[in-house]
């Protein structure tokens, strides 16, 4: 049995330009080892229905129809990028069957333990998906003081558009997740953060979890249409979706 880390978070979005908008929103995340047999409490598992449960076919590839850690591995090998030694996810769970993530995070670690790679793996609500492959140029470990460039090549937000590009920084610690991604195009831009402490996951954890933040993705979901409806009250441009990338990963 392998530990299944529970990250009781909060993300914050916060737009620049002619129109401002902030939020922050509590959020859950877990932290596992895909390669490792199923392990937490009772009410979570792997690849079966349960109250939290993550699936392999919602990661790595097509939304619905991921290869999990084999489409991981395939990438950092077509991109000479290191960490398939230790890969761990960080995604929002199921709960009670139902998925949304925004953007969920393959972390790959060499065999010292030091994180060399990171896939971010974006999904938007028209059912698109785009990772982008963070690392450094020669190859060394990523440190919290670490900022890694990718250009937008994936529709998110209507409200944005497919121009400028993001920088990450990661401070993924055995007791706190920090991770930051500021998105730029020229005046324009989102500052979003996801942080929280790192605890084993408990069925009272999940309990509290769906207590506190019923419906889990649902609740994402419709925090996302109200906040594209107050930028549309406040007179953002709306933008309709291109189609999505050819490429499923850039770096």
């Amino acid at each position: 049995m392998s530990r299944v880390d529970h990250i009781g978070g909060k993300t914050f979005h916060g737009r620049r330009g002619a129109v401002e908008n902030t939020f922050r929103y509590s959020i859950d995340y877990v932290l596992l080892d895909p390669a490792a047999p199923e392990g937490g409490p009772g009410l979570f598992s792997r690849n079966r229905a349960n109250l939290f449960s993550v699936q392999d076919r919602d990661h790595g590839g097509v939304p619905g129809h991921g290869r999990g850690l084999a489409w991981v591995r395939e990438v950092l090998r077509a991109h000479d990028a290191a960490g398939a030694e230790k890969v761990l996810l960080l995604t929002q769970p199921r709960v009670l069957g139902h998925v949304f993530n925004p953007v969920s995070f393959w972390l790959c670690h060499d065999a010292e333990g030091a994180l060399r790679s990171v896939i971010a793996e974006v999904t938007n609500t028209f059912g698109d998906r785009h990772s982008y492959l963070c690392a450094k140029a020669n190859g060394a470990p990523i440190t919290r003081e670490d900022t890694l460039a990718a250009k937008k090549i994936m529709h998110v937000s209507p409200f944005q558009e497919v121009a400028g590009g993001y920088s990450f920084r990661f401070d993924i610690g055995p007791k706190r997740v920090g991770i930051w991604i500021d998105y730029s195009n020229g005046a324009d831009g989102v500052y979003a953060t996801l942080t929280g402490p790192r605890r084993p996951l408990t069925n009272a954890a999940i309990l509290r979890a769906c207590l506190r933040r019923p419906f889990g993705s649902r609740r994402v979901l419709a925090l996302i249409h109200w906040q594209a409806l107050k930028l549309a009250v406040k007179g953002a441009r709306y933008r309709p979706r291109p189609a999505p990338p050819v490429d499923d990963v850039s770096r």
